[in-house]
């Protein structure tokens, strides 16, 4: 057992990840993620995957055991376009992603979820190399996916009932 409050320790990590970002110009590998994952467990009442599940991160009890792959970005800059999100391994058992969007101080903001068989059935008619590789733009995968969160309104009442 940890001496650390996990809550305690994320919200140390995200001051951390943005001082070190204001410091050093650039951000701290890695810590995205982890923050994210955390995040989306917490807000969507999700349960932590099995570290031996490639590709999955996140088990929804409530809608039968559902496999959930999570992804994040931190937004830095609303102007500028082309923001990505990392590759998605089709190879991989998920039934569907979650991306996390975060703000400056690495506070999420927005949360989004796409179905397995619709980024698969737009990788596949997709002409971009990339797409078909599995790398999206964050504004593709919003237009694919559904806000299933968001910190000014909560939870979409027919995606998840934070309300239990």
């Amino acid at each position: 057992m940890s001496v650390y409050a996990e809550e305690k320790l994320i919200g140390q990590a995200r001051l951390l990840a943005a001082e070190y970002r204001r410091t050093m110009g650039k951000p701290l590998p890695g810590i995205s993620s982890e923050i994210a994952l955390h995040d989306a467990i917490r807000l969507l009442s999700l349960r932590p995957a099995d570290g031996a599940c490639g590709g999955i991160d996140a088990i929804d009890p409530k809608r039968g055991d559902k496999n959930i792959q999570i992804k994040s970005r931190t937004i830095f800059d609303e102007t500028k376009s082309g923001q990505r999100i990392g590759q998605l391994n089709v190879e991989q058992a998920w039934d569907s992603v979650l991306l996390v969007l975060m703000d400056e101080e690495y506070e999420p903001y927005e949360i989004y979820e796409a179905e397995r068989g619709e980024l698969l059935e737009f990788m596949q008619k997709s002409s971009s190399g990339r797409a078909k590789r599995g790398a999206l733009s964050v504004a593709r995968f919003k237009i694919i996916g559904t806000l299933v969160w968001a910190r000014d309104g909560g939870l979409e009442p027919e995606v998840w009932d934070n309300q239990a």
